[in-house]
């Protein structure tokens, strides 16, 4: 059931013409506390946010995050109102921020999955965990791989 009252910043048919070709949405429980991870940990600009929906860019990438309310007529809608983490199996790759300091704001907010290690894919990358379970390896190449 949507929450927001009043217009959204931009007509939804406007906004979703304007997506780039890849988009991410993540489903979140709390958006609120969604948002404070992103903009405290991965230091996302928000676009817009109301209680049912945000828009964010993550470097270059944008996102959207729904409240779960906001697909309550989504077959996913009954896995969602469990309380299992989200996005297992599913990893995020973000490349460009420096590890170490996102290992220290994940920290600040318990949010460290994965301390920095060389990868031998070529990353020294850190894993961080949003408050629904979704896993982002964030990282830089490394010169020891």
């Amino acid at each position: 059931m949507k929450k927001r009252t009043g217009d959204p910043w931009i007509p939804a048919p406007v906004y979703g013409r304007s997506l780039p070709e890849f988009t991410v949405n993540l489903i979140v429980r709390d958006l609120a506390r969604s948002l404070a991870f992103y903009r405290q940990v991965l230091d996302a600009v928000v676009h817009y946010e109301d209680p049912d929906f945000a828009s964010i860019r993550v470097r270059g990438l944008e996102l959207m995050l729904h409240a779960d309310h906001a697909y309550e007529r989504n077959p996913w809608s009954e896995q969602l109102a469990s309380d299992e983490p989200r996005g297992v199996g599913t990893e995020l790759r973000l490349f460009g921020p420096d590890p170490d300091d996102v290992e220290r704001r994940a920290l600040a907010v318990d949010a460290l999955f994965k301390p920095v290690s060389v990868r031998g894919h070529g990353w020294r990358e850190v894993m961080v965990r949003d408050p629904d379970g979704y896993v982002w390896a964030v990282g830089q190449p490394s010169e020891d791989a």
